[in-house]
């Protein structure tokens, strides 16, 4: 295991027994003081909405609980200062507490990274009830914002394509540890990478990053270009590389319809500077200076046809500008065996200037016999949402990368997953809240979760079975119940069966391997895969079937009718 591996894997020092509510530790010792110590629990985790008006979520944040069951415990430092906060309480409350363990506390969990829907546990939590109650808010906080992240991730991910995803979002982000999870479940979810310099040593994420417009702007001229010399990476011969990116500049002056009064020296110095700094690495942000006309109004959901996006349309020469200096800075470094990345487009309407920039990468690859630069990167990042990249998919843009900051971290569109953690048994006595709002009805005991799979291999349902009842196999003709709406059933013969629930705790021990990010990053993309791609649509998706066995309908039915009231009519 490497060294970043080994970071990963320790404990995050906030997640701790007193990150939890008052009410976790007010109703412990009241269990405390009934002699319920003894008493067995079983809780289920679960949301009931998939998030993004969507209809698929992704499962994250386990290993954070699980390291957090291998820390539990409650220092000396805790146990004063909840003297201090609850003064009626016991002393030999707190004598109880500084000895508890998550030792005899059992997790079953689906794997972290697979695709889940509403209603099916995503952890089954089993132990003394005072442990598994403390539990509560501690795993609500690690796995609510981690599966909102990662699932909000994905969505951009199905949005992008095969485009590159960068997230740069950690000067947005809800604080420092807000801002390290999103780097992290962004990256499970379906990114390819970071600006988040401490996120890539803690999680072994690829870092990326260019420059801001200040950059450019803290340079006026060439006079500022202390250093000229650059070394070719062919035979290590020292070039002036100013006079040699101005070669270039003014040879691509026509091509570009600039005069040289157009351009400026100062961004053409600051680009200079960067590719010096960074020959093997050049990736600049083209658009420092306004863009203050375009032929005709454009917003990002009106369609340019591509005739209109050639390089002798009219447009701002500040602009043709930042283009005309890369452009020249990048054949410049390719005289010398450098090749450069790409640009990044911060602003004005980033489809048409998309279009504008592939058609001057591709003229220039076709002059100079340059392969490579018709394909160079073009990155947008001009406060991007979804709903952008899908218009910008309509449009037919020439982007190939896209840097997603505060819509992504902060998951404007919705705040919260909205994961409960719910009694399901008592002393191996099923336990069940009830509401008038059918959809806040727990389903009661331990259930198992199975996917069954269709002949072309999609995910066709989740049933939920009583953990000792005969699980459904593969062949076998299954009766599928809509957990509340008695008319709502199906059969279903599946040509594959997969157990989502596996043993990941037990005896104050992880279970089995964790898997490292890569590892979690796959099992998203082939989870999410088995799902058919009306289920994965932006707009209108089909929703996903989740449903109960015949024997945990009517035994749910029949403690439902047992435990709910008897009203009177007088």
């Amino acid at each position: 295991m490497n060294t970043q591996n080994i970071i990963s894997r320790k404990q995050n020092g906030i997640v701790q027994p007193l990150l939890t509510d008052l009410y976790q530790i007010t109703m412990a010792y009241a269990y405390w003081k009934t002699g319920k110590v003894m008493d067995n629990s079983v809780f289920d985790l679960f949301f009931r909405k998939n998030p993004f008006q969507g209809e698929f979520t992704i499962f994250a944040g386990l290993e954070e609980c699980l390291k957090f069951l291998e820390a539990f415990h409650f220092s000396e430092s805790d146990i004063e200062y909840l003297k201090q906060t609850m003064p009626s309480v016991e002393d030999d409350f707190f004598v109880f507490l500084s000895n508890l363990s998550a030792r005899d506390v059992v997790i079953y969990a689906l794997d972290e990274g697979t695709v889940v829907f509403p209603r099916i546990p995503l952890i089954r939590i089993e132990g003394p009830l005072i442990v598994t109650q403390l539990l509560e808010t501690t795993f609500l906080t690690l796995v609510n914002y981690a599966s909102l992240m990662a699932t909000n991730a994905a969505r951009y991910r199905i949005a992008a394509g095969n485009s590159k995803l960068l997230e740069l979002g950690l000067r947005r982000a809800q604080g420092p540890d807000g801002g390290l999870s999103a780097s992290k479940y962004s990256y499970i979810g379906g990114f390819d990478g970071t600006s988040n310099v401490l996120a890539g040593k803690l999680y072994n994420i690829p870092v990326k990053g260019t420059h801001a417009h200040a950059y450019v702007t803290s340079f006026t001229n060439f006079s500022e270009l202390h250093t000229r010399i650059l070394h070719s990476k062919n035979d290590g011969k020292p070039y002036d590389f100013v006079q040699l990116a101005i070669k270039w500049r003014s040879e691509l002056g026509p091509l570009f319809k600039v005069v040289n009064a157009e351009v400026n020296d100062g961004e053409l110095a600051a680009f200079i500077s960067f590719a010096m700094a960074f020959p093997d690495q050049f990736m600049v942000l083209v658009d420092t200076y306004d863009i203050e006309r375009y032929p005709f109004h454009l917003t990002y959901n009106t369609f340019i046809p591509r005739q209109k996006c050639l390089p002798n349309t009219p447009m701002h020469s500040k602009y043709r500008s930042g283009l005309l200096n890369f452009c020249a800075v990048t054949l410049a470094l390719n005289d010398l065996a450098f090749q450069a990345i790409g640009i990044r487009i911060d602003s004005g309407d980033i489809a048409y200037l998309s279009y504008v920039a592939r058609e001057y990468f591709s003229k220039i690859s076709t002059k100079y016999e340059i392969p490579w630069f018709k394909d160079l990167i073009i990155m947008a990042s001009n406060d991007i949402n979804e709903e952008t990249i899908l218009s910008l998919n309509d449009q037919g843009h020439k982007i190939n990368c896209f840097g997603i900051g505060t819509h992504l971290v902060t998951c404007q569109k919705q705040p919260s997953l909205g994961c409960v953690y719910k009694l399901v048994d008592l002393n191996n006595v099923p336990r069940m809240k009830l509401s008038q709002d059918v959809a806040k009805v727990s389903l009661p005991g331990r259930k198992d979760a199975y996917r069954l799979f269709s002949e072309r291999g999609d995910a066709l349902i989740d049933l939920l079975v009583q953990t000792d009842e005969e699980p459904p196999s593969v062949g076998s003709k299954i009766l599928c119940r809509h957990a509340f709406e008695e008319s709502k059933r199906a059969y279903v013969t599946p040509s594959k069966v997969e157990k989502l629930h596996k043993l990941y705790w037990k005896d104050g021990l992880i279970c089995r391997p964790l898997p490292n990010l890569e590892e979690i990053r796959d099992n998203v993309t082939r989870s999410l895969k088995s799902l058919r791609s009306d289920i994965k649509r932006n707009h209108n998706p089909t929703p996903y079937k989740v449903a109960v066995s015949d024997n945990l309908y009517s035994f749910l039915h029949n403690l439902w009718m047992e435990s709910a009231p008897i009203g009177e009519l007088t």
